[in-house]
């Protein structure tokens, strides 16, 4: 029957916020029994339909010394399951991962799977592996029978020579049956086309591993996981070296593959777009949720409300029962209904109250000086290392109170551009002014390197002199996760996480009205990147930040850069609108018949151009060259005009007006191409 928007069944069991709710008991839909208290759920799994099972986790516990990670913890994961393992940091997440590949060992419940389950982990031990071989051999080795065979095959080939016996020509045709049933012909193909699509060009496929950075070694052994194509793949924090176009590639890949998946992530867009399940590692429990990390906020939120009842309504019956005890206990009458209640309290198993994870801060912050209106500007920039060319006649102005994000593609020249705004670099040239009464902070993750191991926390704040008392510095810290007796800990015996948000905290404290971020979310959980977020609201300075985290970028920029065509790009905008922006320019551009705006364009020729065989030839084409190069100035500054006009919302209100500012951007973008090709085919005569 129905009562007060609620559903009563068989007196007994109430409906509400999706959860079925009896005497402290609660039935999720999810498939999973909970009992006792909320906050302790103990995950009991519904008889599963062990047909549709890949993996089956029961009663699983382990410990790290006397520190219980799973305590009788639960789960079933299905073929085309993808999982978001989520939990603050330290809970197990990754050490899950390694049970189940069995790096480590159970110490109570059981990990079974079926038969013909295969694993692929990504995890950042893998960052170790070094050799002289080719990225493209390295990637390849996940074909290992295949390769196995083509071995076998040549080597028949080279006996055809002189054996053209039937035995032969059999067990020739045998392999090839199974080296084409194994992909053996397209191996390398698809090889390529994942490398390439993590970002490495198809001139970088057939240099060593041991030539590339930490975090493009991370990507070919993601790639080489990728072609293995196993029926689990377990990914620990898989974007923590991708760019935004390789993890975009990653999601789109990941939403068609056809095994299962188990993320861990701290970038809750990732997680959005690649999961259809939730798993939140909380006290020592898998806590299932049936949706992605939106849907977990939301259901998750729902079920604090009912546990906040629940914790609330026992809260009210227990002063109730206290206050008999207290009214009645020395009443000769009442004395024994006293006693009862006092044995049911005993008895009582205590609901507890809803802790909450999402960390709010108050952040004061003060500047030693108050900046002019301009806080940097930079004219007519070029940067080259050697001959290769980043930066071309590019300018930046930053006024008083931006909140920029840089993104793009690692290999642009994000990082060099914050080195050149810092002043750290020089520009090849240019000019760089810094503005009146600018104080600058510049974070990078060589700053982690820069903290003094054997200091206390504290006395590491205390050493960044802001000039702030302990109250104040041990306040900050709070701020970031820090409490009571933390802050005495040593520098040398905190996580990469730790590390990070110390050195922030010394970033935010340090009285700089202009801050520069280059990822500051590298190794931060999630509850850290919201403090983060929450300490660049209330900045009042100017900041640009460096980051891949599209949640972290929307909730703190108003302005976006990005690096095209070896210059600067503003829109001026959050990281959505930028988003939807620049969908329509690459719409335009397919319809138009045009290449991609933001795909890489060919460097351009800076050598002088040859001297011709003939004088007036080549006084002709230095001519023509001079010309191109002054038609070609115009033409880009046309260019960003239109740019600018497009990027106005104001303008989508006018349909006329849109049409004709997009015809003319396609045919000035057109034009310049052309010129463009013209004067490299004049600069290399």
């Amino acid at each position: 029957m129905k009562r007060e928007g609620k559903t009563v069944i068989r007196n007994t069991f109430v409906y509400e916020h999706g959860l079925y709710i009896r005497r402290g008991f609660l039935v999720l839909k999810a498939g999973a029994l909970f009992f006792g208290r909320p906050a302790q759920a103990r995950a009991v799994p519904l008889p599963p339909n062990t047909a549709d099972q890949m993996i089956s986790i029961s009663d699983l516990d382990f410990h790290f010394g006397s520190r219980a990670l799973y305590d009788n913890a639960s789960l079933h994961i299905k073929p085309k399951d993808k999982i978001g393992l989520i939990g603050l940091n330290g809970t197990g997440k990754s050490t899950l991962l390694r049970l189940l590949v069995g790096e480590y060992k159970a110490d109570g419940g059981s990990i079974s799977m079926a038969k013909d389950v295969s694993l692929g982990f990504l995890n950042q031990d893998l960052l170790s592996y070094d050799t002289h071989e080719s990225i493209l051999h390295v990637a390849m080795q996940a074909f290992e029978e295949a390769l196995e065979l083509q071995k076998k095959i040549d080597d028949i080939l080279v006996l055809f020579e002189t054996d053209y016996s039937d035995d032969l020509i059999d067990k020739l045709a045998t392999m090839q049956e199974r080296f084409e049933a194994l992909g053996g012909y397209t191996m390398q193909s698809r090889a390529e086309e994942i490398l390439e699509g993590l970002g490495f060009t198809t001139e970088e496929l057939t240099k060593p591993l041991k030539s590339f950075s930490g975090g493009w070694r991370m990507r070919v052994m993601l790639a080489k996981i990728l072609l293995q194509q196993p029926s689990l793949l377990l990914l620990d924090e898989p974007t923590n070296h991708l760019d935004l176009p390789s993890i975009k590639w990653i999601e789109n890949y990941l939403a068609d593959y056809e095994g299962a998946v188990i993320i861990v992530s701290h970038d809750r867009e990732f997680l959005d777009r690649t999961t259809n399940t939730t798993v939140e590692v909380i006290g020592g429990k898998l806590v299932p949720y049936a949706g992605n990390y939106s849907y977990y906020l939301e259901e998750k939120e729902e079920r604090n409300i009912i546990q906040k009842g629940a914790f609330e309504n026992q809260q009210s019956q227990i002063r109730a029962a206290e206050r008999f005890i207290e009214r009645f206990k020395a009443k000769a009458s009442k004395a024994k209904q006293a006693q009862s209640r006092v044995k049911a309290l005993d008895k009582l198993e205590r609901i507890e109250d809803v802790a909450s994870d999402a960390a709010k801060i108050n952040m004061k912050f003060t500047f030693k000086t108050e900046p002019g209106r301009h806080i940097l500007r930079m004219e007519h920039v070029t940067k080259k290392y050697d001959q290769k060319l980043i930066f071309r006649d590019t300018n930046v102005h930053i006024e008083r109170g931006d909140k920029i994000a840089l993104i793009g593609a690692n290999g642009k020249g994000k990082s060099t551009l914050m080195r050149l705004v810092a002043g750290t670099e020089a520009p090849t040239a240019g000019k760089h002014q810094l503005g009146h009464n600018v104080i600058m902070s510049f974070y990078a993750q060589h700053q982690l390197e820069s903290l003094t191991l054997d200091n206390e926390i504290l006395q590491e704040m205390s050493e960044a002199g802001s000039k702030r008392n302990d109250m104040e510095l041990r306040s900050v810290l709070g701020s970031f996760l820090f409490t009571g007796e933390e802050v005495f800990k040593k520098i040398k015996v905190l996580s990469g996480g730790e590390k990070s948000r110390v050195a922030l905290a010394k970033t935010l404290i340090s009285e700089a009205n202009f801050l520069l971020l280059d990822e500051p979310t590298n190794h931060l959980d999630m509850v850290s990147v919201n403090i983060l977020i929450q300490a660049l609201e209330q900045y009042q300075g100017t900041f640009i930040v460096i980051s891949h985290d599209r949640f972290f970028v929307e909730n703190v920029a108003t302005k976006i850069w990005y690096i095209e065509d070896f210059q600067l790009k503003e829109y001026p905008g959050t990281y959505a609108e930028y988003e939807t922006w620049q969908e329509d320019r690459e719409k335009a551009a397919k319809k138009a018949g045009l290449p991609s705006p933001s795909a890489p364009k060919p460097q351009p020729k800076t050598e002088e151009p040859k001297p011709a065989n003939n004088s007036n030839e080549a006084k002709k084409a230095a001519r023509e060259l001079a010309e191109l190069e002054a038609k070609i100035d115009t033409l880009e500054k046309e260019l960003a005009g239109y740019e600018k006009q497009l990027a106005d919302p104001k303008i989508y209100e006018n349909t006329a007006q849109l049409k004709d500012a997009t015809m003319k951007f396609e045919q000035v973008k057109k034009e310049l191409t052309q010129l463009n090709d013209r004067w490299e085919m004049l600069a290399e005569v």
